[in-house]
């Protein structure tokens, strides 16, 4: 069991090639993670050390690089980034490790690629953790094309739009495929209406930091579900919220306590 650094395998699904790690307790209860926009399982889980965090204590972890991101295949057709689209990769996964129910914990993108998961597969659901992504969920987030714009312009230096330069830096940083990420982001914006909110049946953790101008709030999507508890991530923004320490220990009481 390696916490820190964990071994990479892969699985084929749609005629995609993607990379995933099952690390941690083989015998604990599962969490399957899906990271966001721009990241992948190695920057979104276990640079932050979510993984060391649920590996020690108990969990299995398994944690996937959506496609178009990290070492899984990169397509270049927007249509093959819708949200359930990447729902079905994760399902896919939960059948190749032979895992039929998981806690399911997503980030941003992840967190709406996560609901889908939910929507159509609410069999595999032990619990549901969505972080990053509030209201947003069903309202909209901004305006994303210019994201699209500033990923494939000729430099961050020819990029004006704010987001967009946190994206194209963010990008650049993870060292990822712009051409892929710019065709995820024209095809992975597909809202949840508030009525399919509503038919979640699993507990879920909604977790935004107060500082995220992304995200929108926590507790007004918690009211759109049955079993749903918000979280405010003291002091934190979009790219800071994932690794905080209060958010880990939230995570561990919440799947503690079900």
């Amino acid at each position: 069991m390696n916490l820190n650094t964990p071994a990479f395998s892969s699985f084929t699904h749609d005629g995609l090639q993607l990379s995933y790690f099952d690390e941690g307790n083989p015998a604990g209860d599962p969490v399957l993670l899906i990271h966001g926009f721009a990241s992948s399982a190695l920057v979104n889980w276990i640079h932050p050390g979510w993984l060391k965090t649920l590996g020690e204590a108990g969990y299995r972890v398994i944690g996937i690089d959506n496609r178009g991101h990290g070492r899984s295949d990169k397509p270049g057709d927007p249509e093959a980034y819708r949200p359930w689209v990447m729902a079905e990769d994760a399902a896919a996964l939960l059948d190749h490790v032979r895992i039929p129910e998981a806690h399911v914990m997503g980030y941003s993108m992840g967190a709406r690629i996560s609901v889908f998961l939910a929507l159509n597969h609410p069999e595999r659901m032990r619990s549901l953790v969505l972080g990053g992504l509030g209201s947003g969920m069903t309202e909209g987030v901004g305006e994303w094309d210019p994201i699209a714009d500033a990923l494939t312009a000729p430099s961050l230096d020819d990029v004006s739009h704010e987001r967009g330069r946190m994206f194209r830096a963010f990008a650049e940083q993870t060292k990822s495929d712009r051409e892929a990420l710019a065709a995820c982001i024209r095809g992975s914006r597909d809202l949840v209406s508030e009525q399919d909110m509503a038919r979640i049946e699993a507990p879920t953790l909604i977790a935004v930091g107060t500082k995220d101008d992304i995200a929108g709030s926590p507790q007004k999507l918690a009211a759109l579900m049955r079993h749903a508890t918000p979280l405010d991530i003291p002091g934190r923004d979009h790219m800071l919220a994932v690794g905080d320490r209060v958010f880990k220990q939230a995570v561990l009481d919440f799947f503690g306590a079900l």
